[in-house]
C-alpha cells in the first residue's frame, strides 16, 4: 500500500530498500494502524488537491471577473479564496497533527520490541553487537525511523500530488508553456533519486562512528572518577575530539551528496521560471494566451518546485531511515543462540564419570570455552579442534567439578584465569564448545533461560545499584514480602547501616549507588541474591570491599541461616573460602587444584603461596 506513494522508486531503489535496508521493517510497525494512516492521507490529499485549486481560481478571477468590472463577484471569489486557504491549512494541521500521534506510536514500539530484544541477547551477540552500539540504536535510529513515518504520511503525499498535480492542471491550461514543466520535471526527479541512493551507505557510516562517540562517552562517563584522579581529561578530550570530528566529516559527506538537489532543483526550476515568463509574455503580446494564466503557472511551478525539493526532503529522511532500519532489524532478526536443545543432549551421567559425588546438584563435565571469534554461534557443541582457527586461546579448559545439593564450592585463582565465566556458563549468559553444564539432573541446554535462572541468586563483580529506594533495589520486581527483604538484609550485614536512616527502606539510592560506599553497596546486593531465597547463591568477588570481621560474619550468617542453598563462591581472599566444601584454584583457565583448604595447603604450591602471603606467614 504505502509503496504505491512512489512509483519512481521501483526502477532505481525500490528493490533495494525493501530487501538490502529493510524498509519491510518499517512497513511492519506502520501496518498495525492502517485505518489511522489511510485517514490521514484522505484528508492530506484533500488539503492538497484543494490547494491546487487556488491558482486556478486566480486566473479565473483575473482573466473572467476582472474584465466584468463586477465588484460583487470580485469580493465573492476573493472570499472563496480565503475560505478556501483556511479550509487547506485547518486539514493540513489536522493531519500533521495525527501523523505526530501515529509516528509516536509506531516507534514507541519499535523501541519496546528493541529493548526487549537487547536484555534477551546472549553473551556472544550482546559482544558482537556492544553496548554503545545497542543505544545508539535505541534513540539516534530509532528517532530516525520516526521521522520517517511521520513525514511518509504528510510530505511524503503532498510533493507528489503539487508536482503532478501542478503538471496536469498547467497542461490543461496552457500545453506550449507546460513544455518546459515537462522538459525539467522528470529531469530533476531522476538527478534526486540517483544523487539520495548515494547517501544510504554513507549513513550507514555515520551510524557506526557514532556508536564509537556513544561508547567512548560512556566510558568516560561512568569512569570520571579514574579519569580524574589519573588527571587523564586532556588525553580523553582529545580521544572524544577523534572520535566526534570522524562523525561530524562522515556526516558532512552524507549531508552534502543528499543535500546536493537542493540547490540544483532551485537552479533549474528559476531557469524554467524564467522561460515561462519570458515565452509567457511572448504568448500574451501575440494573443495566444491570457495574463491570468501566466500568473496562475507562476503559482503552479513555485508548487512544482516545492514538491521536487520535498521530494529531496524525503529521499535525504529515507538514506537515513534505511540505515537506522537496517540496524535495528539486524537486532531484531538476530537468532538466539541460546535456544532450548530436546532429545540431543543427556540427563547427568549419560556421559561418563562426572565426579565423585553419588547426587550432584550442579556438574561441569569437561567443559571448555572461549571468547573468541571461533565460537559457535550456533550453540551447538564442537570438538576442542575448532578452537585451532580462533583468534585467541581458550578461556577455559577441560573443567570438570560437581557439588551436591546444598554444597559449596570456592574457586580462586589469578585475574584472567576464567573463574567469572564459569558463572557466566552456568547461568547460560554464553554456551560451551565442548563439554556439558547439568543443574539438578539436568543439561542447561535443556531449560527454558527463565525456568534455569529462576535457580540463581547472583551477585557479580560492578554489580549495579538503582536510582530507586533500598526496598526496590532488593525485591528488584521480584514478589518478595518485606519479611524476607529485611531479613535478607540482616543475613548480609546490610541492616547495621539501612537502620541509621531515617526511612530505613525507602531510603532512596543514587545512581550506581553513588551515596553508598563500596562495602555498603556490596552487603546490598547480596541481600538482592538472599532475599527470594535461591536454590544456588553465585558470589563473583561480591565481598572485596568489605573488612575481614564483617566479611567473617556474612559467611557465618549464610551458613548458618541459608544452608539450604548450593553455593559458588569466587574470591580473591583466602580466608572468603576455606571454609568451602571444595575449592578448585584456576591458573590460566585449567584447575591445578581440587579439594579443601587442608588439601590445597599439602598439594597445590601456589595456592599455599597465596594463603602464607594474606595470613602474613611469610
Amino acid at each position: 500500500m504505502f509503496s504505491s506513494l512512489f512509483p519512481s522508486l521501483s526502477f532505481e531503489i525500490g528493490r533495494p530498500l525493501c530487501n538490502n535496508f529493510h524498509m519491510k521493517f518499517i512497513w511492519s510497525y506502520m501496518r498495525r494502524h492502517t485505518r489511522e494512516i489511510l485517514l490521514v492521507l484522505f484528508v492530506k490529499f484533500v488539503g492538497t488537491a484543494l490547494e491546487l485549486l487556488l491558482p486556478f481560481i486566480l486566473e479565473y478571477m483575473v482573466d473572467t471577473i476582472a474584465p466584468q468590472k463586477n465588484a460583487r463577484m470580485i469580493v465573492f471569489w476573493g472570499l472563496v479564496m480565503l475560505a478556501l486557504a483556511l479550509l487547506v491549512r485547518t486539514l493540513n494541521v489536522w493531519a500533521n497533527r495525527g501523523s505526530v500521534k501515529i509516528a509516536r506510536k509506531c516507534i514507541y514500539q519499535v523501541r519496546q520490541d528493541l529493548f526487549t530484544k537487547g536484555i534477551n541477547l546472549s553473551g556472544d551477540q550482546m559482544d558482537e553487537i556492544g553496548l554503545p552500539s545497542l543505544i545508539s540504536r535505541m534513540t539516534s535510529d530509532s528517532y530516525n525511523i520516526q521521522s520517517f513515518i511521520q513525514m511518509v504520511q504528510t510530505i511524503a503525499i503532498r510533493a507528489p500530488i503539487l508536482l503532478f498535480g501542478g503538471i496536469l492542471v498547467t497542461l490543461s491550461m496552457d500545453a506550449g508553456l507546460a513544455t518546459i514543466l515537462l522538459v525539467l520535471a522528470p529531469i530533476l526527479l531522476v538527478a534526486v533519486i540517483f544523487i539520495s541512493r548515494k547517501g544510504i551507505p554513507l549513513y550507514d557510516i555515520v551510524q557506526s562512528n557514532l556508536d564509537s562517540v556513544v561508547r567512548i562517552m560512556r566510558e568516560n562517563i561512568t569512569g570520571i572518577r579514574v579519569v580524574k584522579a589519573l588527571s587523564k581529561e586532556e588525553h580523553e578530550k582529545r580521544r572524544f575530539a577523534e572520535a566526534n570530528n570522524a562523525m561530524g566529516k562522515s556526516e558532512i559527506k552524507a549531508n552534502v551528496i543528499v543535500t546536493l538537489p537542493g540547490p540544483i532543483v532551485s537552479l533549474a526550476m528559476n531557469v524554467g521560471l524564467t522561460l515561462v515568463v519570458l515565452f509567457g509574455a511572448y504568448r500574451v503580446n501575440n494573443g495566444q494566451t491570457q495574463p491570468g494564466v501566466i500568473l496562475a503557472f507562476l503559482s503552479y511551478f513555485q508548487m512544482i518546485l516545492m514538491g521536487v525539493l520535498i521530494m529531496n526532503r524525503v529521499f535525504l529522511n529515507m538514506s537515513k531511515a534505511n540505515a537506522s532500519a537496517n540496524r535495528i532489524a539486524e537486532v531484531m532478526e538476530s537468532q538466539s543462540t541460546l535456544s532450548v536443545t530436546i532429545g540431543d543432549v543427556g540427563d547427568v551421567g549419560d556421559n561418563g564419570d562426572v565426579g565423585d559425588i553419588d547426587h550432584p546438584y550442579i556438574v561441569f563435565d569437561d567443559v571448555s570455552f572461549s571468547y573468541s571469534s571461533a565460537n559457535d554461534n550456533s550453540g551447538q557443541h564442537q570438538n576442542s579442534s575448532s578452537f585451532a582457527g580462533g583468534t585467541r586461546e581458550k578461556t577455559l579448559y577441560n573443567i570438570s567439578f560437581s557439588i551436591p545439593k546444598g554444597g559449596s564450592l570456592g574457586i580462586i585463582g589469578a585475574t584472567g584465569s576464567g573463574k567469572t565465566t564459569i558463572l557466566n556458563l552456568l547461568m547460560r549468559f554464553y554456551d560451551p564448545q565442548s563439554g556439558h553444564i547439568y543443574v539438578d539432573g539436568k543439561d542447561v541446554k535443556r531449560y527454558e533461560l527463565d525456568d534455569l535462572r529462576r535457580h540463581f541468586g547472583a551477585v557479580f563483580q560492578n554489580d549495579l545499584i538503582f536510582k530507586d529506594t533500598i526496598s526496590q533495589n532488593l525485591s528488584f520486581g521480584r514478589d518478595v514480602v518485606s519479611e524476607d527483604l529485611e531479613r535478607a538484609a540482616r543475613d548480609a550485614m546490610a541492616s547495621e547501616f539501612i537502620d541509621d536512616y531515617e526511612d530505613r527502606y525507602e531510603h532512596l539510592a543514587d545512581i550506581h549507588g553513588a551515596n553508598f560506599s563500596g562495602g555498603q553497596k556490596q552487603r546490598l546486593l547480596i541481600a538482592r541474591a538472599l532475599a527470594a531465597k535461591p536454590d544456588v547463591l553465585l558470589l563473583d568477588d561480591s565481598s572485596s570491599a568489605l573488612d575481614y570481621r564483617t566479611d567473617a560474619l556474612l559467611r557465618s550468617n549464610i551458613r548458618k541461616n541459608h544452608s539450604g542453598s548450593t553455593m559458588i563462591v569466587i574470591a580473591q581472599r583466602v580466608s572468603s573460602i576455606m571454609g568451602m566444601d571444595q575449592i578448585i584454584m584456576l591458573d590460566e583457565g585449567r584447575i591445578i587444584g581440587k579439594g579443601t583448604h587442608e588439601q590445597l595447603m599439602e598439594t597445590v604450591p601456589q595456592y599455599r603461596e597465596i594463603y602464607e602471603t594474606q595470613m602474613g606467614e611469610v
